[in-house]
């Protein structure tokens, strides 16, 4: 039996042809009415609100719907029938699906289990991947816009989906609901179909916990969550819980695609293509309660959180820089969405407007538009320092440093005109910067010496090569690492300034393993090459606080874990929080402390190294740390102070005590800061 609500006084009797029934719902855009038409077959329609009727932004997101919707494949969505316009408000007329929505049958009647689950899994993604061929990209998937009808669910409401390529936006405010939004969505980026594929995984973890696994209280403490928190996955377990924890990585590149996911849940074990159809049969049946285990595939290799994190956690998180054939992603610093770190004050960079499950989102606008002061340095930052403002190549960024600076700015990585990403690098630690253009990413070394440089192409007997550049000399050399299609990432120098590690990793079912890695010995130029057992789960490999080994970050045990140089795991830390751009930057220049988002994610926390033992916690304006700038002070993006992204070195009482750099918020920058041997 259909469920709706009366009318109300001020609602029509007619649309058009359709005499109006009752409400069904309503919500940002407009109301959905059941309605019939003249042959006695039910329908929806929707009609747009009469205050946004006048707003030619509203009016064309509306209309965008009907052309959205008719490019879906109809066994998927509720099919497109008619349009019109009534009393000057345009109006949809689409096919009436009988069955509750997910977010009423869980509310309900709790949530699903064993079959039923694995059938709503499956039945979804593949809507999503139908949606995705269309070219679409839906931006608003949650449990309100799936219908469980009898033949399967349904994906409704494409009032914000966008086309995948679509260069021009008719609004740059970021559309969609917060607690099922990604977190690049949320920053008001590009947003792509790895965005929904992050909506899915929220909607899988509602529908199995009847909870969002960022939660659903207050809209910035839900924001800080899905950009600066781990998802809450509940009592989901089994392959499932490994393909939504992968679809909810901070970084849209790490996230499968809808057919990926489909392939895993209906145990595919090749990349073979599946037949959407096919998929679809296999989601339908009426979605009832069921326990025990639904049939899964097995468990895929699982990405862990990504590597260098060094670019701002806002706009400038993108996709990885575009890859040539068969290669791994080249660095990918500042495009993930690992925005570990994060506070809460980062999120009111929004003001938000919330209409019946529709957000939008607006860049807050300070007081004073002017840069606020730099409040007075501590230790050694207190220094009497002659600061130089460089204008970087390449985009609206500049350098603020001294020569008593104990990091220097050596390379970075910039999003040009084309959408390409750029390298630059410096000749040592000072001078000018210049385009890597055969690097995906170079590294100066402490001493300044050398460049190392992931070059851009294997070589012809299919090695992945890296450059090295004797700036003293002159000389470069290659040494081939791994072979095709595995690659190696530069990762950074030993503190002398003698050997490079590189990240070993592959990509395998759409996700980048990191298998192991590799340490580039300058003086013999001879690559010793590792590879980890149990890799699965762990992040980029970083050097340890003392270069006699390595961590890395495993994600299912959320540990640190040191391993020595032969590969075999020595210690493990738990309980530490989540870090906050990974493991290259992670310990202090002597080696003696690391820093980690605390647990609870409102911290700075500062562990000792040799003990695991937490030496102290404090807060800070921070949105992101990057790294040590000495012993007792880190330097990280903060994004709300001003017209301007800024790079600043803050001590450990909280205070901002010195700028680095500062960047256009429209430009996408990924610095790297080397530490300067002659200060430290």
């Amino acid at each position: 039996m259909t469920a709706f609500a009366p009318l109300r006084p001020s609602d029509p009797e007619r649309l058009g042809d359709h005499r109006i029934l009752g409400r069904l719902g309503e919500g940002g855009q407009g109301v959905v009415y059941l309605a019939e038409n003249a042959e006695g077959r039910r329908v929806a329609i929707k009609w747009l609100r009469a205050e946004l009727a006048g707003d030619e932004v509203s009016v064309t997101r509306f209309m965008r719907e009907v052309q959205v919707a008719e490019r879906v494949a109809p066994f998927c969505t509720a099919a497109v029938l008619a349009k019109g316009v009534e009393q000057e408000r345009p109006f949809i007329v689409s096919e009436y699906i009988e069955g509750p929505s997910l977010q009423r049958m869980v509310l309900d009647e709790g949530p699903r289990s064993g079959s039923a689950l694995h059938r709503l899994a499956v039945g979804t993604a593949t809507a999503l991947a139908a949606i995705h061929q269309a070219g679409i990209v839906h931006r608003d998937f949650k449990p309100a816009n799936v219908l469980l009808a009898a033949d399967g669910p349904r994906v409704i409401d494409f009032g914000i989906a966008r086309a995948l390529n679509a260069n021009v936006t008719i609004s740059n405010m970021p559309v969609g609901t917060p607690s099922y939004m990604a977190p690049e969505q949320i920053m008001g980026e590009q947003v792509g179909a790895a965005a929904d594929l992050f909506s899915w995984a929220n909607t899988m973890v509602f529908a199995a916990t009847s909870q969002a696994p960022f939660g659903n209280d207050t809209m910035h403490a839900v924001i800080n969550r899905v950009l600066n928190q781990e998802p809450d996955l509940g009592n989901l377990d089994g392959p499932l819980r490994d393909v939504v924890a992968q679809c909810l990585s901070k970084n849209p590149a790490m996230r499968p695609t809808a057919e990926q996911v489909i392939m895993r849940l209906l145990q595919h074990p090749s990349a073979a293509p599946v037949a959407l159809q096919d998929a679809a049969a296999a989601a339908a049946g009426p979605p009832s309660p069921m326990t025990g285990p639904a049939p899964m595939p097995a468990a895929q290799p699982y990405q862990g959180p990504p590597g260098p994190q060094q670019g701002p956690p806002g706009p400038h998180q993108q996709a990885p820089p575009p890859q040539r054939e068969a290669r791994p992603a080249a660095r990918t610093p500042s495009r993930s969405g690992s925005r570990k770190g994060l506070l809460v004050g980062a999120v009111t960079a929004f003001v938000a407007v919330l209409v019946a499950g529709l957000l939008i989102l607006a860049p807050w606008k300070p007081a004073s538009q002017t840069t606020p002061p730099v409040a007075q340095p501590t230790q050694t930052a207190r220094q009497e320092q002659q600061v130089t403002a460089v204008r970087l190549p390449g985009g609206a960024a500049t350098l603020y440093e001294s020569a008593k600076d104990p990091v220097r700015l050596t390379s970075y990585e910039i999003r040009n005109e084309s959408g390409e990403w750029a390298d630059y690098a410096r000749a040592s630690l000072t001078g000018t910067f210049a385009p890597q253009p055969k690097h995906w990413e170079s590294l100066v070394s402490p001493n300044g010496r050398y460049l190392a440089g992931r070059a851009r192409n294997y070589t012809e007997d299919g090695f992945d090569p890296v450059n090295i550049i004797d700036r003293k000399s002159g000389e470069t050399f290659t040494v081939k690492t791994v072979r095709e299609p595995a690659g190696a990432q530069v990762r950074g120098w030993s503190r002398d300034g003698t050997k490079v590690l590189l990240n070993v990793e592959r990509q395998i079912d759409g996700a980048w393993a990191h298998l192991g890695f590799a340490v580039l010995d300058v003086k013999t130029r001879k690559v010793k090459i590792t590879q980890v057992a149990k890799s699965s789960g762990l992040a980029p490999f970083g050097w340890d606080g003392t270069d006699d080994g390595v961590v890395t970050w495993d994600e299912r045990a959320r540990a640190l874990v040191f391993y020595d140089l032969d590969g075999k795991r020595t210690r493990t830390l738990k309980d530490l929080g989540t870090l906050p751009a990974g493991t290259d930057r992670l310990f202090s220049p002597s080696g003696s402390t690391f820093v980690t988002t605390c647990p609870g994610g409102e911290e700075h926390c500062v562990w000792d190294t040799a003990s695991g033992k937490r030496k102290q916690s404090f807060t800070s304006d921070c949105d992101k740390v990057l790294g040590w700038y000495d012993e007792h002070h880190l330097y990280c993006w903060e994004l709300n102070n001003g017209k301007q992204y800024e790079v600043q070195v803050v001590d450990f009482e909280g205070k901002a005590v010195r700028r680095l750099l500062e960047s256009s918020k429209a430009l996408s920058i990924s610095p790297v800061f080397t530490v300067n041997p002659r200060t430290s």
